[in-house]
């Protein structure tokens, strides 16, 4: 199991350069997806050729009120190895917390989800 931290951001690509510059640190282009309006929905970054830091887009909705609030900063954990572990996971951190995406495929795994937890920490889990 493996976990990192992720920023979300208003101008990613402009904080993207901005922490490349700053820590010596390359797109990892295996693991770079834009958005059409060529933002970066995820983007993550590497230093030394290893995972670095991961940066996204911060939505519209991360400025309006709604039933959660998006977190500037959230973790990330991956490699759980089974669908099942993801899916325990994401049982216990859902509960009297708040589902942003069931579990399920995205653009780059096979099987995760999106949650804050009752405690306001946002969590990407994913095999």
């Amino acid at each position: 199991m493996k976990i990192d931290s992720q920023a979300y951001v208003k101008g990613s690509v402009e904080a993207i350069a901005m922490y490349c510059r700053a820590f010596g640190a390359t797109i990892d282009e295996e693991y770079a997806f834009k958005a059409p309006d060529g933002s970066y929905i995820h983007c993550e970054l590497k230093v030394d050729g290893k995972h670095f830091l991961s940066v996204s887009e911060a939505g519209d909705n991360c400025e309006k009120e709604t039933v959660y609030q998006w977190r500037t900063m959230a973790f990330n954990v991956y490699d759980l190895g089974s669908e099942e572990a993801v899916r325990n996971a994401f049982a216990i951190l859902s509960e009297g917390g708040t589902v942003i995406d069931e579990v399920g495929p995205c653009d780059w795994n096979e099987c995760c989800a999106n949650v804050i937890d009752k405690f306001g920490v946002f969590w990407w889990i994913a095999i």
